[in-house]
């Protein structure tokens, strides 16, 4: 690797002799791979903005109506050519028959956070390589294995619309509002999340203030979601996720192949980290540079280039452990499930983890570790902001990589804001509305409710932006410390739908005494290690990880030893006979609600999801310890895993939803045309079908009814 060069005494004496800027620029030139341009800056972003306020408003407002406009289109094509209805199940189940593919895309999008693209680079600005993989595994895994809950909603509860639904089903009324409370707390932190980041980032390249951007950003998403629903809501998010890893690719290629953006190979990215990991503090004074800089606290012999990490492995834990709350509790994630032909969810929910993963781990793997090589004066609240990757953008391609990933940012920020609006539309309208307020309510009334909440939710997200910027919570903080708030919930809600044996009264004793534990874990820990409770000590790892972990241990604990000293025995008919405000049904059959064919979806789902969680949270993690430090081809293997599986995601991800949907879009453009559309090989299936139907209801021969093959109609001979 790139060794440090060695400084003889008279040069240090030259350094001491000169100012600060010509000293930081003449060691620049002399370790000759970091960039000089910021040698009067402590910092990445304290000099102009890159990119103008205008283009900071055309993002946030204009954008939102592009898509406003296209989603808006792209429903009322639906309903024309293809028949759809937006009656109150379909705005809020988009007719429970989305396919594989844009299943997997919302899941995607739904799961692509500001955290996702900005949180996942600060992690590997601060630990190295195993920063990308731990949060790309970390938050991988629960999407994998609620395709296990996904296939048992179809099986349990065909009909229900949100998860409180289910719950209060099965333990009535007081565990419905303790878990209502948990619902809402989830979408509330994940809400937070994605304005933080996207406020920060959209303030740091254009200068539009950070409270405007925040207060501003919800509303783009607002007209859309309202007009169509989650059938609009997710044909949004396959856009954003076609987009996202359009730009995903574009960033990949340009760190590893091309030498204009400063590295242009995992050979040299490679040496890069290898001579950062070998400075010293000195040196890391004398270049201006004192974050992410020289070897890293806790990781085998200081290099960024290992996974033998502590501080990445209790960021792991606090990951896996927190992230289980942001799904299971997330009643977005449960609207997918509920969307998804019962054929089609399981598969959904795994090809949605799988390709998720690429986009932390490549991206950061990429963004992330170039920002440490190149050694951009990127500082610690900027990294913890979310900024490590603007920065790394902007400095490669200019004001083109500020607008991608600003783009890349906005996909991110709006997709799954337009989720968690619909979430909190559902549970304000069924859990509540429906639930307390008028139990006769009708499709109508559903309907109006649902756009009042739409609308009032997304002013909150705003209002709560603008708090939470000016009380001084960053996107690291709170991600960090979702786990503590709403881990207790998640094995109660687990043991809902999976464990006949869980008792109401261990659910809500898990979930509550678990959270009080988890708090004041955090806080004791905080204390002990600081002596002082702030929002510094608490933001850090230890306190976390302790909060973290206590949260979700003490929960299951009382509920598994609750139902097995006092074991209920539910059968969960109360939860299949879960009533639609309309009778909607459109795209289940019969053998949709076959229990043999849910039967084995569980078991494909089972066996795949634990396959799949073992090999990428167990055992790629153990076998790459024994390469302690990475060595040069080890590291360029590592990238091109990286590569290639971001390569095939965005492939796969992109065109499954279009081939699925080839003859939904031949109707809607031989429509537009004024063609007639031949039928297809299923539609004469159907004929045929209803043909031997008829013959046995009408006692007719099968000669008496024929198919014209040229005209494709029948006529009676």
């Amino acid at each position: 690797s790139q060794q440090l060069p060695t400084l003889t005494l008279w040069k240090l004496c030259q350094f001491h002799s000169s100012t600060l800027n010509e000293r930081v620029r003449r060691y620049k030139a002399m370790t000759g791979n970091v960039p000089t341009e910021y040698a009067d800056q402590s910092s990445f972003f304290e000099g102009e903005a890159p990119l103008s306020l205008g283009v900071g408003y055309a993002i946030v407002l204009g954008f939102g109506a592009f898509f406003s406009v296209v989603t808006s289109a792209m429903v009322w094509l639906d309903q024309k050519f293809n028949g759809t209805q937006i009656t109150s199940e379909q705005f809020n189940t988009a007719g429970r028959s989305v396919k594989t593919g844009l299943t997997a895309a919302v899941i995607v999008s739904q799961w692509t956070w500001a955290a996702t693209l900005l949180q996942s680079s600060n992690v590997a600005f601060s630990y190295g390589v195993s920063g990308p993989f731990w949060y790309a595994s970390g938050a991988s895994i629960q999407v994998l294995l609620f395709g296990v809950l996904a296939i048992e909603v179809k099986r349990k509860a065909p009909t229900a619309h949100t998860f409180l639904e289910i719950i209060r089903a099965r333990w009535g009324g007081a565990a419905h509002k303790v878990f209502l409370f948990f619902a809402f707390l989830t979408n509330i932190i994940v809400t937070a999340m994605l304005l933080l980041g996207g406020s920060a980032t959209v303030n740091a390249l254009t200068g539009m203030n950070i409270d405007l951007a925040s207060f501003l950003i919800p509303f783009g998403v607002i007209a859309y979601t309202m007009a169509g629903g989650l059938k609009a809501t997710f044909l949004a998010s396959y856009i954003h996720t076609a987009i996202i890893f359009i730009a995903l690719c574009i960033f990949i290629f340009l760190v590893y192949t091309n030498p204009d953006s400063g590295i242009g190979s995992a050979d040299k990215m490679y040496d890069l980290l290898s001579t950062v990991a070998g400075y010293s503090s000195t040196d890391c004074d004398d270049i201006g540079n004192l974050d992410a800089c020289g070897g890293v606290d806790g990781n085998k012999d200081g290099s960024y280039l290992t996974m033998m990490s502590r501080e990445g492995l209790i960021f792991g834990i606090i990951n896996i452990v927190g992230n289980f709350g942001t799904v299971f509790v997330d009643q977005s994630y449960w609207q997918s499930a509920i969307a998804a032909k019962p054929s089609s969810s399981h598969k959904g929910y795994l090809m949605g983890g799988l390709v998720w993963f690429t986009i932390p781990f490549a991206l950061a793997t990429s963004l992330g570790l170039a920002t440490v090589a190149l050694q951009l004066p990127v500082t610690a609240a900027e990294a913890g902001a979310g900024l490590v990757p603007p920065a790394a953008a902007t400095y490669m391609l200019g004001q083109g990589g500020a607008v991608l990933i600003a783009c890349m940012l906005f996909m991110a920020v709006t997709s799954t804001g337009s989720a968690e609006l619909i979430a909190v539309s559902s549970l304000v309208t069924y859990d509540i509305y429906r639930t307390y307020i008028n139990p006769n309510a009708e499709g109508k009334d559903i309907l109006r409710i649902s756009r009042i909440v739409i609308v009032g939710f997304g002013v909150f997200m705003g209002v709560l932006a603008v708090v939470l910027n000016q009380i001084g919570l960053s996107l690291g903080y709170v991600y960090l410390m979702m786990g503590v708030i709403i881990g207790s919930a998640v094995m109660p809600v687990a043991f809902c739908i999976l464990w006949k044996k869980t008792p109401a009264k261990a659910a809500i004793t898990g979930a509550v005494v678990g959270q009080v534990l988890a708090i004041i874990t955090w806080l004791v820990t905080a204390a002990g290690i600081d002596g002082e409770v702030t929002l510094a000590s608490t933001g850090g790892n230890y306190p976390m990880l302790a909060g973290n972990l206590v949260a979700i241990l003490s929960s299951g604990f009382i509920c598994i030893v609750w139902s097995l000293v006092a074991p209920d025995n539910y059968d969960f008919e109360s939860t299949r006979q879960i009533a639609q405000v309309e009778d909607d049904k459109q795209g289940l059959s019969e053998e949709d609600l076959d229990e043999a064919e849910l039967a084995k979806s569980q078991k494909w789902i089972m066996k795949w999801g634990l396959l799949f969680t073992i090999v990428i949270v167990v055992l790629w993690p153990v076998f790459s310890l024994p390469a302690g430090v990475f060595s040069k081809g080890y590291f360029s293997f590592w990238v091109a895993v990286s590569v290639i599986w971001g390569l095939v995601a965005t492939i796969a991800i992109v065109g499954l939803p279009l081939l699925e949907s080839v003859d939904a879009i031949k109707m809607i453009v031989y429509g537009l045309l004024g063609w007639t559309l031949p039928p297809s090989g299923e539609d004469m299936k159907n004929l045929e079908d209803r043909l031997a139907a008829l013959e046995k209801m009408n006692g007719l021969a099968p000669k008496d009814i024929t198919v014209d093959e040229e005209s494709k109609a029948v006529k009676e001979v």
